[in-house]
Order: structure tokens, then C-alpha cells, then sequence
């Protein structure tokens, strides 16, 4: 067995061991079976959630130890050596110590006032999971939480700036093992009750099929258009990243087939590589399934699942509609055609022979935003949906073509559903792992009253300037994403940082929801997974497309830099989070949404306008190569319809919002008019000449 784990958490490939046992391989996999199992149980009946959150991470120990060697290519490849056996049974019971002990530990005497075996096992439990977390995603996360444990103990012998009283072993161990303060903190709880479910919803839709079945429906609608198969791939990971939430699985799910494929329609193997990093990462940024770190700020935020999606939905569609027009650009400038084998493609046969994969993800919705209920029963009643749906669909698929139905045939539902919950299993680990450790860090700000401290020397640097701490905030993302999984990062950072800009933000005169700050952190973790000289979404296509990694990259993060455009406009322009006023920042609950269909549709609207400018100025290209006042003129447009409340209140001759997109709406037009009057009479958007194979 070779299994490399693809999900978007994990900063290394890491190759798990080979088994030549067979006994070994079925043990883990019926671990890892049973581990989707457990999620399902306590989701539909009720656990103390200190015992799930123990469970749920011994879980993942036990996996880790069995799956991944001390060292990769080690000798110990293909069995379970002595040692290994060792961690596995004193980690796991080490893991388990708070949900075995609960209710003494839950004891007023005992709290406070650990036992020495209390001490012991939050030692060589802490210990347990820093290795575990080097061997999943190597050593950078583990560095960065023992460097916030050393703080914690060595407060009083740092310079007073930083100082603190200083915490003892006892109560270190006790403070980020024995309670929910640390290790088994607000991360790792997010984890154990929502994470693992979508991740499995997730799982479940790739082994029934969806995923082909979106890249087939990308193909066969766009395959005839100019530079279709890039298209085709933006769109494809654009629908496949909806469902899964994790970039580089999406880049390797979809490139694996449309990167060959762009290059055989002309495109560079750097810039096909590139194109579906950038689609492949803003994947965790579609809802309704964004990247794991989406539930973790519902959770520090206090507001619901279904919000954080409202506010990410139009920064997500419009950042994906800047890609698609990027890659039209791109298309128009090497001369790239589409190709007519895809017009020999029945578009309504593709589309209705997974018709059925939508269902779930329309009861997704339906639980979320009708219904108004939880992203944990959301996604149970979506799961429990597939599963009916996975044991059916070949046996409806044999009657309708009139084949003859077997017993066989139900069993392949079961048989798949089995192998989907043992590799949802498999790419939880690393998240289990990064959210725990990742909780030692929030367990030492809250221990040491670093926020505090630090939230004084940033505002001492930056001084009162938002823009200042924002471009620091979003360097410090990109650079710790070099080292960290994506949920790390925005963990550490947002714990560190977003109190900082709310205070400095209402300093300079803005009232700016938490939803935008977090969300600002967010997008720059993500944007960590293609950017050089560490991007593993930019490793995995550059493999693909048997490119330089660093190039692809490179040109991947050029392609993305408009992805790094919208956090600074919705942090100003707080509509297009289809937000229209707040109370208090902090308080979701004093949040005022905008309901209004006509202002959303302009909202919507002028934001794809303003990306699309600044796409074009960023590639010298509109209808027709851009000369260079254009470019600065397009770029012009983009401030004017990304944050026209920025521009009305700084610029004297621009007096409302909309007096801003009315300007940027008519220097765009009279661009374009310019441009479609002079342009090539031969261009012809669907004329087919390569020929392409047919999705």
C-alpha cells in the first residue's frame, strides 16, 4: 500500500509505509474506519466534548505511528518496528489520559493541584503529539509551539517588553493538556466537530464519482471556446474545490487530467502548471466546503457556519471570475483555439449522468440556509444523503440501460463508502495534528497575556497605520505558510495579530467587522500554498506538468495576485462581505446584512468589473494589447469599483460611492470601445483548430 496524503493541511509529501503484512494493513485501515465511524456517532449523539476532542486525537496518533516512519525512506518502510509500536500504545494512552480521567480531573481538589501521573501524562503526551506533527508536516509547527512553551516558562528572564511572571512545569503541563485551554482547545474542538465531517462529505463525493463529473461538465461546456481546457480547468476546480476545501488535493485531482491537456492546446508547461495552482488554491475559498480554517472562525467569532460562507461567497466568485478572464487573456495572446471534437460532445448526456451528485450538496445548503441549522447537521444529513445515494446509483444505472441487476452491484456502494471513510480518515490526521499543536500557541497567549504585549510593539512599529499593519499581517501569512499547514497559519496569526488591527483600525476612523480581519488572514494563509520558494500546491502541478516548481510558482502567485487584492478591498469595503453596518466588531450579533437583490447584483456586478481591470492591466491585455496608459488607466478602475467608499471619502471630486462606479464603469467602456474598434478583423473566439481529446 502507497498512499500520499494530498491534502491542502500538509506542507511535505509524505509517503506512508508499504505494508507487507496484511494483518497490518487491515488493523490501520479498520482504525481508520473506525475513526469516521466515531465522527458520525458523536454527531448524531451527544459526547462531553473534552472526552470526543481526546478520542478524536488519539485517533490520529494511532494512525500516524502505524502509517508514517521515523524517517521517510527509512528502513522501517514496510513494517512497524519496535519503536514505533512503543510511541503508538504510550502516545495513544498518553492522548487518552484526559477523557479517561475526566471525571476526576473535573473534581474542584483536583484542579489546580495535579497529581504527579497527571504531570507525566500531559508530558509525554505533549511530547507524543510534537512528534507526530514532524513526521505528518515537518518541523517548522512544532518549532514555533515549543519556542511559545520556552516563553511561557522563561517569562521572567525575557526583556521586559515581553516579560511575565512566568509558569512552572506544573502548571504548564496542566494548563495545555489537562484543560481545554490549550492542546484540546477551540482548534482542535472545531476539528472534532466540523472539520472531519465535511472532510468525509468531501471524500465521499470524490469516491462516488463527482469529481470526474465535474471536470467532464468544465470540458464539455468550454472545450470549444478559446484556450478551453485552461477554462475548463478553472471551472472544474472552481466546482470540485466547493466539495472539498483542500488545495493541493483539488490541483492534483483535476491537473492530473487538464494540465496534459492544456499544454496540448498550446499553453507553456510552466503556465498550465501555474493555472491550476491558482485555481487549485482558491479552492478553499469556495463555499459551501472552504478550507478547514472557515469553521475555526465561525468558532472564534461565535457566529454561525452559514454567516461565514454569506460573507466569503462574492470574494470567492469574483476571485475565481478574475482566473477565468486571466486565462482568456492568456488565451488571446498566444492565439490559442478551442477544438471542434468538442462539439461532437452530448453536453445534456454529461450533465444529467451525475445530475444526482447535486443532491447532497443542494440538501447541504437547503439544512444550512433554509433550515437555519448547524454545519454539524448540515453535513450529516448530506453525508447520510450520499450514502443512499452511492448504494443506488450503480444498480440505477444498470436498469435504466437495461442491464441486468447483480448482488454485486449493491456492494459496490458499500464497498466504496467503506474505502472513502478510511481515506477521510487518512487526511484528517495532519489537521487533527496542526490543530492540536496549534493550540499550545493559543494557550500561551492566553497563559502569558501575549496578545496584550504584543498587540503594543506592532502598534509601536506600525505606528497608527492600517495599511502598514495589513501589508506586515499579510507578509508574516505568507512567509509562516512557507513552514505551516493553512489552519496553522491562521490560527497563529490571527491569534496574534486581528485584535491589533481592530484596535488600530478604530484608531484611524474604521469600523471593521472581525469577519473581515479574520477573513483577511485567511486568504493570505492560503495564498502560502503557491508561493516560492515553499508552495506545495505549486510542487504537485509543477510534478504534473514536469515544470520547475519554483516557475510555476512564480507565475502562479502573478496569476494570484489578484486573489491578494480583495482581502485590502473588503477590508474597506465591507459590502462586498454583503455587509452593511455593524454595532460593536467583536459581536456577530450586531452584524446588519444586506438582503436587497438589486444591491447585491451591483455589488456583485461592479466588484467583477474592477478585477476584471485589474486582471487586464496586469496583463497587458483587454480586447487588444494594452499600451501602457491603458494599463495605468485599468488599474485606475480597480480602486474605483473595489472600495468606492474609500474614493469618496478621499477623493474631493468623486461625492458618493456611486459616482465612483459610474467613473470606473465609463473609463472601462470607452477602453474597451477603443480597443473593439481597432482590434484584428480575423479574431474569432470559437473557432476550433487544435485538436483536443474530448472530456
Amino acid at each position: 500500500m502507497e498512499k500520499s496524503t494530498q491534502n491542502d493541511e500538509q506542507v511535505l509529501e509524505v509517503k506512508s509505509r508499504e505494508f507487507t503484512s496484511k494483518k497490518l494493513f487491515w488493523l490501520v485501515t479498520l482504525v481508520c474506519f473506525a475513526w469516521s465511524v466515531f465522527q458520525l456517532y458523536i454527531a448524531y449523539f451527544t459526547l462531553n466534548t473534552n472526552i470526543a476532542r481526546s478520542i478524536h486525537l488519539a485517533f490520529a496518533v494511532f494512525i500516524i505511528f502505524s502509517l508514517f516512519p521515523f524517517r521517510p525512506r527509512s528502513k522501517a518502510h514496510f513494517y512497524i518496528p519496535f519503536y514505533d509500536y512503543i510511541l503508538l500504545i504510550v502516545g495513544v494512552a498518553a492522548i487518552l489520559y484526559p477523557a479517561i480521567e475526566f471525571v476526576e480531573l473535573s473534581q474542584p481538589q483536583r484542579q489546580g493541584d495535579y497529581l504527579t501521573r497527571d504531570i507525566v501524562a500531559a508530558f509525554i503526551g505533549i511530547f507524543i503529539l510534537f512528534e507526530a506533527g514532524r513526521r505528518m508536516m515537518g518541523p517548522a509547527l512544532g518549532i514555533i509551539a515549543f519556542t511559545f512553551l520556552l516563553y511561557c516558562y522563561f517569562g521572567p528572564y525575557m526583556p521586559d517588553i515581553i516579560s511575565h511572571r512566568g509558569a512552572s512545569f506544573e502548571k504548564l503541563a496542566g494548563h495545555m493538556f489537562l484543560t481545554t485551554e490549550g492542546v484540546f482547545g477551540v482548534p482542535i474542538g472545531v476539528s472534532t466537530s466540523f472539520i472531519y465531517l465535511f472532510v468525509l462529505f468531501g471524500a465521499l463525493l470524490e469516491r462516488a464519482g463527482a469529481g470526474q463529473y465535474f471536470i467532464n461538465v468544465a470540458f464539455a461546456i468550454l472545450g470549444r471556446f478559446r484556450g478551453g481546457p485552461a477554462k475548463a480547468s478553472v471551472i472544474a476546480s472552481g466546482l470540485t474545490g466547493m466539495v472539498s476545501g483542500s488545495s493541493t488535493a483539488n490541483v492534483v485531482t483535476v491537473g492530473t487530467f487538464t494540465i496534459p491537456l492544456m499544454k496540448k492546446a498550446g499553453l507553456t508547461a510552466t503556465k498550465a502548471g501555474a493555472i491550476e495552482v491558482a485555481a487549485g488554491v482558491n479552492g478553499q475559498l469556495m463555499p459551501p466546503i472552504m478550507g478547514a480554517a472557515a469553521f475555526i472562525i465561525a468558532e472564534f467569532l461565535g457566529m454561525s457556519y452559514t454567516n461565514v460562507m454569506i460573507a466569503a461567497v462574492i470574494p470567492a466568485f469574483v476571485c475565481y471570475a478574475g482566473l477565468f478572464f486571466i486565462v482568456h487573456l492568456e488565451s488571446c495572446k498566444l492565439g490559442l483555439h478551442g477544438s471542434r471534437d468538442y462539439a461532437k460532445v452530448s453536453k445534456l448526456k454529461i450533465i444529467f449522468s451525475g445530475i444526482h451528485y447535486i443532491i447532497p450538496i443542494l440538501v447541504l445548503l437547503f439544512t444550512l440556509l433554509i433550515l437555519k441549522e448547524s454545519a454539524i447537521s448540515a453535513a450529516f444529513n448530506s453525508i447520510c444523503v450520499l450514502f443512499l445515494i452511492m448504494i443506488v446509483q450503480e444498480p440505477a444505472k444498470k436498469t435504466i440501460f437495461g442491464e441486468k441487476v447483480g448482488k454485486s452491484d449493491f456492494i459496490v456502494g458499500f464497498v466504496d463508502i467503506f474505502w472513502a471513510m478510511v481515506g477521510a480518515a487518512k487526511n484528517m490526521v495532519t489537521v487533527a495534528v496542526a490543530t492540536a499543536l496549534a493550540g499550545i500557541i493559543i494557550g500561551s497567549i492566553s497563559l502569558t497575556g501575549l496578545g496584550q504585549v504584543l498587540s503594543e510593539l506592532v502598534e509601536a512599529v506600525a505606528g497608527n497605520s492600517i495599511v502598514l499593519i495589513l501589508l506586515m499581517t499579510a507578509i508574516m501569512s505568507l512567509i509562516l505558510g512557507m513552514g505551516l499547514p493553512t489552519t496553522a497559519n491562521y490560527i497563529v496569526v490571527s491569534s496574534l495579530i486581528a485584535p491589533v488591527i481592530l484596535i488600530l483600525a478604530g484608531k484611524n476612523g474604521f469600523l471593521i467587522p472581525a469577519i473581515a480581519v479574520h477573513l483577511f488572514v485567511f486568504y493570505f494563509g492560503i495564498l502560502a500554498d503557491d508561493t516560492p520558494p515553499v508552495g506545495i500546491a505549486a510542487y504537485a502541478a509543477a510534478g504534473i506538468a514536469k515544470a520547475n516548481p519554483v516557475t510555476v510558482g512564480l507565475q502562479g502567485f502573478v496569476y494570484d495576485l489578484r486573489t491578494a487584492v480583495l482581502p485590502f478591498a473588503f477590508f474597506f469595503n465591507n459590502k462586498l462581505l454583503l455587509i452593511q453596518s455593524i454595532g460593536d466588531p467583536m459581536d456577530s450579533k450586531s452584524i446588519v446584512w444586506i438582503s436587497d437583490p438589486l444591491q447585491i447584483v451591483l455589488i456583485f456586478a461592479t466588484a467583477i468589473v474592477g478585477m476584471f481591470a485589474f486582471s487586464s492591466s496586469l496583463q497587458g491585455w483587454f480586447v487588444t494589447k494594452c499600451n501602457m496608459v491603458e494599463r495605468l488607466l485599468l488599474l485606475l478602475i480597480t480602486p474605483l469599483m473595489l472600495v468606492p467608499n474609500i474614493c469618496a471619502k478621499f477623493i474631493e471630486f468623486i461625492p458618493s460611492e456611486y459616482a465612483s462606479y459610474g467613473i470606473g464603469t465609463a473609463i472601462y467602456v470607452l477602453i474597451f470601445a477603443k480597443q473593439w474598434l481597432l482590434r484584428p478583423k480575423d479574431s474569432d473566439d470559437t473557432h476550433a483548430e487544435n485538436s483536443v481529446p474530448a472530456a
